[in-house]
């Protein structure tokens, strides 16, 4: 019988300077040394799949305390030329404050834009293009964009958030009734001086798990 590996990757997003980027490792060994790829590697035989995930994305990338969610299995025979490997893949989101280095067997670590993304190794944009289609439908039904903005956040900042990962613009003021109407925001006491608009801006929070069933862009057309 044919040996058979399992590895875990990891696809990270972050909402940076108004863009959608993913955290890409270049890679410092072959195969595809000098490639760029997600964070992963082949899981130990006595850790679970999310401890797996989350021990490579710490090795790789010095990145901790995130959300993590699985993905999908890719097992395609040839994906890999060091024998047959199949991967488990996550996703993970990050606010813009959390910072990433390279690991040791990493040679960097850096975020891309989710539109002009590098050569990638092994069948990782096949990967990241399934997140992020992944990203978009979860956005549109549940709260989970939260985890992409600051623990406080204007609507404004808000809107900007989902227009960034849907890639598309939403009508500011039906997104705010609708946003509002949904439930799932909390007001802080807090203002955010400095808004577009010239004028303190309020401050909300995501209620602790939120969930809207409606989903976004019938909620935000």
């Amino acid at each position: 019988m044919p040996s058979l590996s399992i590895s875990v990757d990891v696809v990270i997003f972050s909402l940076r300077a108004d863009d959608l980027k993913v955290l890409l490792i270049r890679r410092g060994r072959p195969p595809f040394e000098g490639l760029w790829a997600i964070p992963g590697g082949f899981l130990d035989s006595e850790e679970s799949l999310e401890a797996g995930a989350l021990r490579e994305l710490e090795e790789e990338t010095g990145v901790t305390n995130v959300y993590l969610e699985q993905l999908y299995t890719f097992g395609a025979p040839h994906r890999d030329p060091r024998g047959r490997v199949i991967t488990v893949a996550y996703v993970a989101l990050v606010p813009a404050a959390v910072q990433a280095r390279a690991g040791d067997d990493t040679a960097e670590a850096e975020w891309h834009s989710i539109h002009h993304l590098p050569e990638l190794a092994f069948d990782h944009a096949e990967i990241v293009q399934y997140a992020l289609q992944r990203l978009r439908y979860k956005l549109e039904y549940t709260s989970v964009g939260f985890e992409l903005l600051p623990n406080e956040f204007t609507l404004t900042e808000l809107q900007t958030a989902y227009e960034t990962v849907l890639d598309e613009k939403l009508d500011k003021r039906n997104f705010r009734r609708r946003i509002l109407e949904a439930d799932i925001l909390t007001e802080s006491k807090r203002y955010r001086e400095g808004d577009v608009s010239g004028r303190p801006a309020r401050l909300y929070r995501y209620k602790k798990n939120a969930v809207t069933q409606v989903k976004a862009r019938r909620l935000f057309p």
